[in-house]
């Protein structure tokens, strides 16, 4: 199989973005970008609302959709006041950037072709996913074990939202709401709080707090995210609340075992420390096709 162009490389069009700052607000747990700045970097258009507004006229799907694509948030404007802004979040950014006849979108939009036909082949071959994230892992100097636990820690993370989807949990919010909820009782605190702890508040880095865990820390999780998979099959658990308290369980479940672990040799499984170093790097691209992490630093 052909390997993706990594949106870093110089033959992608990611210059365009790094010469140009691009808005964007952290709403509903993932990056927002202002439209405008986009529409600027591709076309470098002087009215870039003007060139939305005929884009739409072009486009009447995307017209028709447009109040799911785009909303309007808060974002600093030129004169240093917040204003309201047209914004989409990655896939709404995709899809828009697809009705763009510029030069200058043709290398993101091959960009975007040879990564659905990867991931299209990855559906149909899960394996193929894996071998992707471990070739990556590999690359980027993580140790051997680490790179099993961490991929075993993704088809545990799979089976479970799999599993929540079939019991009629709504995705995003709720989601995000039953993981803390593990991660809270596995751990004594929420994915949020222990990437503050570790300092890598994501709404700062955009990192995967699960990238940088520890192999004691993704064991648990694993533990926590199995346990509440198999009791909400038992329990034949339906919907939001019903699920909540398989979650509470399933973390219960792990949280007892690290406690008595953390008993028997003294040592907190949870620490400030970091197992990689933050990334610097903020554009656009980055959010939006992120750049490998840095090279694993060893733990003393």
């Amino acid at each position: 199989m052909k390997k993706a162009t990594n949106a870093t490389e110089p033959a992608n069009h990611i210059a365009v973005f790094q010469e140009t700052t691009i808005r964007r607000v952290w709403h509903n747990e993932e990056w927002w970008f202002a439209l405008t700045d986009v529409i600027v970097v591709l076309t470098d258009s002087a009215d870039p609302r003007q060139y939305i507004k005929k884009m739409r006229s072009r486009d009447a799907a995307l017209d028709a959709n447009w109040g799911t694509t785009c909303t309007p948030l808060a974002l600093l404007a030129p004169d240093g006041k917040m204003r309201e802004t047209n914004c989409a979040n990655t896939e709404g950014l995709f899809r828009i950037i697809q009705s763009i006849p510029s030069p200058k979108a043709e290398p993101f939009k091959r960009w975007l072709a040879q990564v659905g036909y990867e991931r299209v082949k990855e559906i149909e071959n899960p394996e193929l996913a894996s071998a992707r994230a471990r070739e990556l892992f590999q690359a980027n100097g993580y140790p051997q074990a680490w790179i099993e636990k961490r991929l075993r820690s993704i088809s545990v993370r799979g089976e479970l939202t799999a599993e929540w989807k079939a019991r009629g949990v709504a995705e995003r919010k709720e989601y995000s709401i039953l993981t803390a909820e593990i991660a809270r009782a596995t751990s004594g605190i929420t994915p949020s709080e222990h990437s503050q702890l570790t300092k890598l508040d994501k709404v700062k880095t955009d990192n995967n707090l699960r990238d940088h865990m520890t192999d004691l820390e993704l064991i648990f999780t694993m533990l926590g995210e199995a346990s509440t998979t198999e009791i909400a099959r038992r329990s034949d658990a339906l919907g939001f609340d019903e699920n909540r308290t398989s979650a509470k369980e399933g973390g219960k479940i792990a949280g007892n075992a690290r406690k008595a672990l953390e008993a028997k040799t003294g040592k907190k499984v949870v620490s400030k420390a970091n197992y990689l170093p933050a990334p610097t790097t903020s554009d656009l691209l980055a959010d939006i096709a992120p750049a490998p992490p840095a090279k694993p630093k060893a733990r003393k």
